[in-house]
């Protein structure tokens, strides 16, 4: 891929706007998130003419965003963020991605790390076989026609009424685990019959499941409140999405939506970019399709932590009680919501799309869950398997300048055919092993993809994040055994 030549104006510490003259059609500037260091691996590739494409949606306002994670990715780049006017803006599944709610769930725990090692591998193992996970893997559960349409319309809820998990997990997590305005009728049947035998898999790529341990604590008030006391305490990290059933529902709505634009009249620079007006019948159908997708991952992972309670309470002998492992918060990474934002003085409401973007909304922001009410919402920032990963909270810079979004990881440097050449899963097996971290994969290539040597240093990404006012580092976690798809 080309190196990228454009112009990257400073206009802040850690901001770096590309101007409308840039090209002609852009309706709002571009701005990126990094540091000086960052901008070097910025243009090794086109993510940053991708900003500026995104800038082209009619409706668009503020400006075209993306995070310090910013890679290439379909239509908008990974780490893209961009708010368009519910009345005459578009929206676009670009803006989603194929694996729509991606996300995390971080569970903490009452146990300790020293508690932890000795049966670590056997913990692992239970994981890996009670948690179906790989590329095409089938799930534990068996529905019909009829739930599964219950799973797309009522998402984390779904399965709490069927045991999996309790409704306190709702409680802490992003739009309780169900967003609403889905609609069955609107996913395709190909998409639900991807969807049915792979209900609570966690799937291939970069979806993980992580056993870790708290190593630094930057708030210790604020994570008190999350149920995170003291450094040494193991964490679970899950991180999974819609499968295939989402891959389906944005594969369905590109067609759809790039047949439609030419009925409205709409002109981008990318054919990826297919888009429709927010209230037109096609954008409509695309929001009520995505909302079933989104729900179809929160039911997802909901059974997934399941099964990692059992799991966690086969292998120590306690009870569940005893073990603790409560939720910290669950939020998506790949979703596109209506919210409402003030723009140049005026309340709008807004088409937000965020895409390997987090949520990070602040102290006493209606959408926060009342526990965290006066600490903000927690912001879960998972690194690559070798290094480590970051809880934040949000803030009101977020709701000022991001539409209440940060970043949603490391980034990719490396594409994964380029991450497996000429490494083998069992040389960087050994080399995590040799730090202390155990890792299983499904699939063939599995380790090699998602080595460190693949990603940006999640701890400058967060540092980017943190400085610029977008989030407050909470605590920082390391990796003591990990569970790749």
């Amino acid at each position: 891929m080309a190196r990228w030549e454009g112009p990257l104006n400073k206009i802040g510490e850690y901001r770096w706007e590309i101007p409308k003259s840039y090209k002609q059609g852009m309706r709002v500037p571009g701005l990126i998130y990094a540091s000086e260091e960052m901008l070097g691996s910025i243009r090794e590739e086109q993510a940053a003419d991708q900003v500026a494409n995104v800038a082209f949606l009619p409706g668009i306002v503020g400006r075209s965003l993306a995070m310090p994670d910013i890679h290439w990715g379909y239509g908008f780049p990974i780490g893209g963020v961009a708010a368009t006017r519910v009345d005459d803006g578009v929206v676009s599944p670009g803006g989603v991605g194929y694996d729509i709610n991606c996300g995390v769930r971080l569970l903490r725990t009452n146990l300790h790390e020293s508690e932890v090692r000795p049966r670590l591998e056997k913990l692992l193992s239970e994981l890996f076989i009670n948690v179906p996970s790989g590329l095409g893997s089938t799930g534990k559960i068996r529905v019909g026609k009829r739930e599964m349409e219950e799973i797309l319309t009522q998402g984390a809820r779904w399965a709490v009424k069927r045991g999996f998990g309790a409704k306190e997990d709702l409680e802490v997590s992003e739009e309780e685990g169900c967003l609403k305005g889905a609609d069955p009728d609107k996913v395709s049947t190909r998409a639900k019959e991807r969807g049915t035998p792979q209900s609570g898999t966690l799937g291939s790529g970069n979806h993980f499941i992580e056993v870790e341990v708290v190593r630094e604590i930057y708030e210790p008030a604020a994570a008190g409140v999350m149920g995170i006391d003291e450094v040494g305490q193991v964490l679970l990290l899950i991180h999974t999405g819609s499968r295939g059933l989402g891959h389906q529902v944005c594969d369905d709505y590109v067609r759809t939506l790039r047949d439609a634009m030419r009925r409205y009249d709409i002109e981008v620079p990318d054919r990826e970019l297919a888009c429709a007006p927010v209230q037109s019948p096609e954008g409509r159908d695309y929001m009520a399709a995505m909302a079933c997708a989104a729900n179809y991952a929160w039911a997802n992972r909901q059974c997934i932590a399941h099964w990692a309670r059992e799991c966690f309470v086969r292998v120590f002998g306690k009870s569940l009680r005893d073990i603790g492992l409560e939720m910290v918060y669950d939020v998506a990474h790949n979703i596109a919501k209506v919210e409402s934002y003030e723009v140049e003085g005026r309340k709008l409401k807004l088409c937000v799309h965020r895409k390997g973007a987090t949520r990070a909304f602040p102290v006493g922001h209606p959408d926060v869950p009342s526990k965290y009410k006066q600490i903000g919402q927690p912001v879960l920032i998972p690194g690559d398997m070798g290094r480590y990963s970051f809880v934040a909270v949000g803030t009101e810079g977020a709701i000022r300048e991001s539409f209440g979004s940060v970043c949603h990881g490391a980034g990719r440097t490396k594409s994964r055919h380029a991450a497996r050449k000429g490494v083998r899963d069992a040389d960087v097996a050994m080399e995590l092993a040799s730090r202390g971290i155990l890792a299983k994969a499904a699939s063939r290539g599995g380790l090699a993809e998602e080595a460190s040597e693949a990603y940006k240093d999640v701890a400058e990404v967060v540092e980017v994040c943190h400085r610029a006012g977008l989030c407050r580092k909470v605590l920082k976690t390391y990796p003591m055994g990990v569970i790749k798809g």
